[in-house]
């Protein structure tokens, strides 16, 4: 390994530690309230007078412009600066959030938090890109599991704060919190974090891959939530998924053809990004739909409180913070795939055990094994996967390539949250009565774990022994573009900005 850049950071210094504050922080108010809505779901039901779909969209709202636009932000971080990205979305996430606490009906409040995704969007993807052009080759895999593991910190949290703020005040309290927190953020990325781009990224924005994907993931969405309330054989919920659908596909086609694709299609000829992409559509996918319906199924068939549903989930905390950052470390020397491997199947163990929990359900007994064995498969995987995501395309997609993993865990957990319950059969049940939560709920387990044991097997199959970064390539432009350039394979001081 050649000599450290000096326009690097290092891990364990104190440069590294106010990057990785400065990231953590962000992108963990947006793993908070990804986390944090379900303890107050309940509250949000009885104060504002809603049903299923109106809760349903509660989560949907925000995670559904999130994975719309966060391939956006990644690009846009690119072009015009990636601590500038992150900045505007902390910014956007703050202002959206007091909306959110503010708002005096469901409705109003799902447009709250739709507008709250999409600052999500700019700051999540920006806070990944950050660290893989900040910090020194050698510590990239150690920063990404330390902010892998304070970041499931900031999920894991999330309830047990959200719950304590209902019980004592109000859930409103859960969103109008992130204000003070964006200005501690704001604070010390201004004056701590390096500023890095692709100086090669064209200026122009690849519109009809926004409208395209964005239209996609509504109609999907939209169809597949609506489906419990009106049934299949509805106009608007078959015409809602036939929209999706081809929305979907016309955003291939168009990023296929495109002279300034949101999302270049050459990153996908490595077989480790593709791959990790698949496992963590499978991971969150299953644990999307399964988180939202832990926690529900704590308080409306277990009987616990806010409070108590929310601490439930507090040992993930610990494991993050003590395995993340080793689990990172050690995927860097032997590889990623047996972690990768191992840690999908321990989540679905968990799943099996979480099955277990109903009206009579003890903490210890029942809740606590299977939120230690998902704390020990999650941190297991997370770190790996998410530095095998990054570190299989070159430097100069760092923002796409973390826009393309944040997308793809986003939209795998809104269709999750819309599919799963209609999955397990919830029909026209209420998420808020036992008889009908119940059931589903065992049915909904088992599927997640099913789900999972997939992406174990992708694992085994598709990812390689040893992550190698791709050396330097060529692009050759058309007639009209540029000249030709050779992008290097590691970031230049072009790519980093004085502090």
């Amino acid at each position: 390994m050649s000599e450290a850049s000096p326009s690097w950071v290092r891990y364990g210094q104190p440069a590294g530690r106010w990057v990785l504050l400065a990231t953590v922080m962000g992108s963990g108010m947006a793993f908070i309230d990804m986390t944090v809505v379900n303890v107050a779901l309940q509250r949000i039901g009885t104060d504002l007078d809603a049903g299923a779909s109106g809760l349903q969209w509660t989560v949907n709202g925000y995670i559904l412009s999130l994975a719309a636009l966060i391939l956006l932000g990644g690009s846009l971080g690119d072009r015009f600066g990636r601590k500038r990205m992150f900045l505007i979305g902390v910014i956007w996430f703050a202002v959206a959030s007091v909306l959110c606490g503010i708002a005096p009906s469901v409705g109003l409040l799902v447009a709250a938090r739709v507008l709250q995704g999409i600052g999500g969007a700019l700051l999540t993807p920006g806070s990944l890109a950050i660290l893989e052009a900040s910090f020194d080759p050698k510590d990239r895999a150690k920063a990404i599991g330390a902010w892998s593991g304070l970041g499931g910190i900031a999920g894991a949290v999330g309830p047990f704060l959200g719950g304590w703020l209902i019980q004592v005040a109000s859930w409103r309290l859960v969103f109008l919190i992130n204000a003070p927190l964006a200005v501690i953020v704001c604070l010390i990325a201004i004056k701590h974090v390096p500023e890095s781009r692709d100086v090669n990224a064209s200026k122009r924005l690849d519109v009809a891959g926004v409208l395209t994907g964005a239209l996609g993931l509504a109609g999907l969405t939209y169809g597949f939530t609506s489906w419990t309330d009106l049934g299949p054989a509805d106009p608007l919920v078959w015409g809602s998924l036939v929209i999706g659908v081809a929305s979907m596909v016309a955003f291939v086609v168009v990023e296929k053809r495109s002279k300034f694709p949101m999302l270049p299609m050459e990153i996908f000829r490595s077989r480790a990004f593709t791959a990790a992409n698949l496992v963590t559509f499978a991971m969150y996918s299953a644990l999307g739909g399964v988180l939202f319906l832990v926690v529900l199924n704590l308080q409306v068939v277990a009987g616990f409180g806010p409070m108590a549903a929310g601490t439930a989930l507090l040992p993930l905390t610990v494991l993050a913070l003590l395995l993340s950052a080793r689990a990172g470390a050690l995927a860097q020397r032997i590889g990623p795939r047996l972690q990768m491997t191992v840690g999908p199947l321990l989540a679905a163990g968990a799943l099996l055990l979480f099955r277990g929990i109903g009206p009579d359900a003890s903490y210890l007994g029942n809740v606590l094994p299977a939120v230690i064995l998902l704390g020990l498969g999650l941190s297991t995987t997370v770190a790996p996967l998410t530095a095998t995501a990054l570190g299989s395309v070159e430097d100069r997609h760092a923002g796409v390539a973390s826009g393309v993993n944040n997308a793809v865990a986003r939209a795998a957990s809104l269709l999750a949250v819309a599919v799963l319950p209609l999955a397990a059969g919830l029909g026209s049940g209420s998420l808020t009565n036992p008889v009908d939560l119940g059931p589903m709920y065992r049915t909904a387990m088992l599927i997640g774990a099913s789900i999972l044991v997939v992406g174990s097997v992708i694992s085994l199959v598709g990812i390689p022994k040893k992550i190698v970064r791709p050396t330097a390539s060529t692009v050759h432009c058309a007639v009209s573009g540029p000249p030709m350039v050779t992008t290097p394979a590691e970031p230049g001081p072009e790519l980093a900005s004085a502090r």
